[in-house]
């Protein structure tokens, strides 16, 4: 199985991904965990990464569209993956596309976590002031200026990637504003539909 799920910060992909990590034992792919094992392994292209972030420079996307294809490669993906963060733009889309196409593989789903963002920035000053008031620091991502910057970066240049695989067919939305094991669910049945074998039994979609 392999799926992506979209959605803006805050939509909660984290913590589905988490749970299919769990259900169906494969990889949770980001990049920013797939860069530093790169780094850190001292493959080829992570010493090219490795180059341009000691220059303070950003990681290009070929560099990461590099790192992506060597980390489909291992062992633990042979039975699918979920990619988490990425594609970010239509350049990395086409390059998914292209790396799965290289090897006989395609995307069994595109899971968008629809939400409302007026609401998510509500929940986010709310959580911002539980913490203040707990006498707890403010995490940096739960300060709502800097969250709706974030929000205005995905629209910039994610959300086109809604277009782009709805046009493909591969696009599935789900209600990102549900509570948790009702989005898992929903996720469930997109999957369930996708890929009848592999959703089989399904512990959440009961």
């Amino acid at each position: 199985m392999r799926l992506i799920l979209l959605g803006p910060p805050g939509a909660g992909k984290g913590t589905q991904a988490q749970r299919l990590v769990e259900k169906y034992g494969i990889p949770q792919l980001s990049t920013g965990d797939m860069l530093r094992a790169a780094v850190q392994a001292g493959t080829e292209v992570g010493k090219r990464a490795k180059a341009v972030m000691d220059a303070g420079e950003l990681v290009s996307d070929a560099i990461v569209n590099a790192i992506v294809a060597e980390r489909i490669d291992q062992a633990d993906c042979a039975g699918g993956f979920i990619l988490d963060g990425y594609p970010r733009t239509l350049v990395q889309a086409d390059a998914v596309e292209a790396m799965l196409s290289d090897r006989g593989l395609t995307l069994d789903a595109v899971i968008e976590l629809v939400v409302d963002d007026k609401a998510l920035v509500g929940r986010i000053g709310k959580r911002a002031e539980e913490a203040k008031a707990a006498g707890l620091p403010v995490r940096k991502d739960d300060n709502p200026a800097v969250f709706e910057e974030r929000l205005k970066e995905y629209y910039k240049k994610t959300s086109p990637l809604i277009g782009y695989y709805y046009a493909k067919g591969k696009l599935r939305g789900v209600d990102g504003m549900a509570n948790i094991d009702a989005v898992t669910r929903q996720i469930e049945a997109v999957l369930t539909a996708a890929t009848p074998a592999a959703a089989q039994g399904s512990a959440y979609a009961k």
